[in-house]
């Protein structure tokens, strides 16, 4: 039976034992909720593997307390990612380092480069400093479903298949971290997340690059991820096609409840229209649409700048790029 234990210092400092024993457990983290073993053992890093079921060739991010830590696994750190880090950590941003070989190849996938982040949520921040490791992390979910923002989210998705739930209460921020990659001397976005592009400009002085073909070099890069059990579609216009008529049809509306359908149920984002909210509030709607038998989810698109950026790319992961 999984144990769902209130994140105070004596149960993160029980998490912290058996992260130290080769275990796995979820935690809360600013973005979402994290299933975190020790990045420097390869056994407990194939546990994250086969309780999430996610393939060998997707990479984790490998989460940091401290300086220190960053200089156990990365072998150099360019001058433009310097300066985020100095800005943006502790917090939402991913950068992707060239790995020294204590890293396991299982925890970056095979790949020359390791993931890292510092997060800013005290939990995390807490229990990896107790496990005296840095702990990779994916989100704490079977692979490609929604991402967990409460704990009973992550006891919902992985039930059974871990021992223990830090319960921090809901995540503040709601989404997925930035992922930037620095490539001969340019700064390329990997996966869109809660700091966005225009503040990362701002810092560095130049224009983030975007891959025009993909490469699987970080967490969030499969065409598919992100996914209800429930059909999602994006909403090209505010319109209900025809044929959807009579279905049991939810509905993640952006700002204002529609004028438009007959809608089973309705979740606004943010009633402000506030990208932040918007945000926080994503992926627990999406649970909640997820949990009432709909036929299917149809989705509002959001205003692509800033985290909208982020949102639409999590909108199009989990509906698999329909649009209706």
């Amino acid at each position: 039976m999984t144990k769902v234990l209130t994140a105070n210092l004596k149960n993160i400092f029980l998490a912290s034992e058996m992260i130290k024993k080769g275990k796995v457990v979820a935690f809360p983290t600013e973005t979402v909720y994290g299933l975190g073993a020790n990045a420097f053992n390869p056994s407990a890093v194939a546990l994250i593997f086969e309780v999430k079921r996610r393939p060998k060739f997707d990479p984790l991010i490998v989460h940091i307390s401290n300086y220190q830590m960053l200089e156990l696994i990365a072998k150099e750190v360019p001058k433009d990612i310097e300066k985020l880090i100095q800005i943006f950590w502790p917090g939402p941003l991913t950068v992707v380092l060239p790995k020294k070989d204590m890293v396991p190849a299982l925890t970056t996938a095979g790949l020359p480069t390791v993931a890292v982040r510092m997060p800013q949520h005290p939990v995390a921040l807490r229990l990896i400093s107790l496990s005296d490791t840095p702990i990779a992390a994916p989100s704490a979910n079977p692979f490609g479903k929604l991402s967990p923002t409460r704990a009973e989210q992550v006891l919902k998705g992985l039930k059974d298949k871990i021992d223990l739930i830090l319960d921090g209460g809901p995540t503040p921020i709601g989404i997925e971290s930035t992922i930037i990659k620095e490539e001969d001397g340019e700064i390329y976005l990997l996966r869109p997340g809660s700091i966005s592009v225009e503040d990362i400009e701002k810092i560095i002085e130049k224009k983030v690059k975007f891959r025009e073909i993909p490469k699987i070099e970080a967490p969030g890069s499969f065409p598919s991820h992100y996914a209800p059990s429930t059909p999602l579609f994006i909403l090209k216009r505010k319109k209900i096609p025809e044929k959807l008529l009579g279905k049991k049809i939810g509905i993640l509306a952006f700002s204002s409840k529609p004028d438009y359908g007959n809608f089973q149920e309705v979740k606004v984002l943010s009633e402000k229209g506030d990208l932040k909210e918007a945000a926080k509030n994503f992926f627990s709607y999406l649970h909640e649409l997820d949990s009432l038998n709909l036929d299917l989810i149809l989705a509002e698109k959001v205003p692509k700048k800033g985290l909208g950026m982020a949102i639409m790319d999590r909108l199009k992961k989990a509906s698999q790029n329909k649009f209706i």
